[in-house]
């Protein structure tokens, strides 16, 4: 793996809403920008369209500082990705890809 990516690990409830997501076909758009914004966050976090920030409600199992990050925009009830650093270096782990609440 090239060390300037990070992998991704999602929780059960995030494999869950990508499952949702990749079965629901009124949803084959959504999951597209989904999967867009996915691999934009291996290789760039700081991509203009992911729009990537500090998310202040909740925090990671472990405390961990979670962020959000826009797989649509402009959109009513548009996708966001919720992560956070870790469990170790290079790894971000995907806790929720949800409607913006």
């Amino acid at each position: 793996m090239n060390e300037n990516y990070y992998e991704l690990q999602l929780t059960e409830e995030a494999d869950l809403d990508m499952d949702e997501l990749k079965t629901d076909n009124s949803k084959r758009i959504v999951a597209k920008a989904v999967i867009k914004a996915l691999k934009f966050m291996k290789v760039n976090l700081r991509h203009p369209s992911l729009n990537t920030h500090k998310y202040d409600d909740f925090t990671g199992p472990n405390g961990e500082e979670v962020f959000e990050s826009y797989a649509q925009n402009d959109t009513p009830g548009a996708y966001r990705i919720f992560w956070y650093y870790g469990p170790g270096k290079k790894i971000i782990t995907i806790l929720r890809i949800t409607p913006h609440p």
